[in-house]
């Protein structure tokens, strides 16, 4: 039987544990968002894998990119909406104001 080559989540794994040290000198408050970080990678795995890479952490950092500029989309997408309610008083705010000064 022939040997099996280690999966990309099996690497990913090994690229976490080789960052365990760093992870622990954080400061508590930086820990979880570098433990999202890896679940960002950990999310696209399949696409990663299907890759097969030479180095495994291109396609995370890749992951890691793709993930949080899906973040940023959703808050821009947040703002957009917020911005379309809040126009509208603020117009409304300075006929207000216009008024007043008459």
């Amino acid at each position: 039987m022939g040997r099996t080559n280690p999966t990309y989540r099996d690497a990913l794994r090994a690229i976490e544990e080789r960052w365990a040290e760093f992870r622990r000198a954080l400061r508590r408050r930086d820990q979880p968002r570098f433990d999202r970080l890896f679940e960002y990678a950990r999310e696209h795995a399949d696409a990663s894998g299907l890759l097969n890479h030479q180095n495994p952490v291109v396609p995370a950092l890749f992951s890691i990119d793709l993930e949080q500029q899906a973040r940023l989309d959703g808050h821009e997408e947040r703002i957009e909406d917020l911005e379309a309610v809040i126009e509208p008083l603020r117009d409304q705010q300075s006929l207000d104001e216009g008024e007043d000064e008459q």
